[in-house]
């Protein structure tokens, strides 16, 4: 076990710090002072020691030993026990945006009796050391007794919640920023995803607080809690009542841009299969054109080819005879100069009547 930090206090001043706690027991005993014990990391056997020596309830201790506990408060008889969930923002870099707002969450489990407090930590951060600080340089407050420290480190850790606000409204502005611009970027929904699982985080964190410091409140007159502290915990629930209002809306807004953004990329699919389809109907246009062209130029095809058979007829008996005539054809016929005529008109009619037919003329 790592023991921070120990003292004991009588009328707000430190006495001394033991640095067993048997010896913080012991010197307890028979008085009205306060102890204070922070430890960091403890083990099963220490805890066991320290719930022997101030008679904590075994539930709570093996909560704070296993840790991964929601924030919640519990009360043991004279003893309280909470789990508080501070956060912080991670390091970004220097480039932040909307995907480098990540939050982290450590966890403080508290046992408040009525002359003791205890503080046990899993982790290096958050450190109490300024709470007591502070504290220790107002005896009056600690004057306050067990109370007054666990309104303190309450106020610590509502007040550790501000950063991750402020960090959590500059990601969302920035998205909120690009989606109102009208901007698709299918990469906005992994930044949108990555923020809202933040914020659902810290309202995880956060969510059952209000809770907790309203069931403070109604406990703090029947054990008999300084004004002033009753004061101080108010004071802390209104904050912690904010937080939790700006993180529901920063869910809302998200939730909302979420929708935006896939309403836009939907538009800007449309768009684009709009587009194409414009492309397809113009290429369809073009190959109709082209289409007609060529059948244009088929039937001029055909036409010529028509013509040239039906003036290659009478050329091909022409060339045949070589039209010298002498009553030809086949030699010296009577009538063979008009036969080669007829037979010239009668063919290149023939031909004329067949194409015209196929349509071809």
């Amino acid at each position: 076990m790592t023991l921070i930090d120990t003292g004991i206090y009588r009328d707000g001043a430190r006495l001394a710090a033991p640095p067993e706690a048997r010896l913080t027991s012991e010197t307890l005993e028979g008085t009205h002072d306060l102890a204070w014990i922070g430890l960091l990391r403890p083990t099963a056997a220490q805890l066991a020691e320290l719930a022997e020596e101030f008679d904590l309830h075994p539930l709570a201790v093996e909560d704070a030993q296993k840790g991964h506990q929601r924030a919640k408060l519990e009360r043991y008889d004279h003893t309280l026990f909470l789990v508080l969930r501070p956060a912080w923002l991670a390091a970004a870099p220097a480039a932040a945006s909307a995907d480098g707002v990540t939050v982290e969450s450590g966890e403080i489990h508290v046992f408040a009796g009525p002359h003791f407090v205890i503080t046990v930590r899993h982790a290096d951060r958050p450190s109490l050391a300024g709470v007591r600080a502070r504290l220790e340089a107002n005896p009056q407050a600690l004057c306050g007794g067990s109370e007054a420290v666990l309104a303190a480190i309450l106020d610590e850790v509502v007040d550790g919640y501000a950063p991750v606000v402020h960090g959590l409204q500059e990601g969302v502005d920035a998205l909120e920023d690009e989606l109102l611009l009208g901007k698709a970027d299918p990469a906005a929904s992994q930044r949108i995803y990555h923020l809202l699982s933040q914020v659902i985080d810290f309202q995880r964190a956060i969510g059952p607080l209000p809770d907790m410091l309203h069931g403070l409140l109604r406990g703090s007159s029947k054990y008999g809690a300084d004004d002033e502290v009753q004061n101080q915990v108010r004071n802390v629930l209104d904050h912690a009542l904010r937080i939790t209002e700006r993180a529901d809306a920063f869910r809302a807004l998200l939730e909302s841009l979420l929708t935006l953004h896939s309403t836009l990329v939907t538009q800007e699919q449309n768009e684009g299969m709009r587009r194409m389809t414009r492309a397809s109907l113009a290429q369809g246009e073009e190959s109709r054109r082209l289409a007609q062209i060529q059948l244009e130029q088929g039937e001029q095809t055909k036409k010529i080819t028509s013509w040239a058979a039906i003036l290659f007829a009478p050329t091909l008996i022409a060339g045949v005879y070589g039209m010298n005539f002498d009553a030809m054809p086949e030699l010296h016929w009577a009538w063979g100069y008009p036969f080669a005529i007829a037979l010239m008109l009668g063919l290149g009619a023939g031909l004329w009547f067949v194409f015209k037919r196929k349509r071809w003329l």
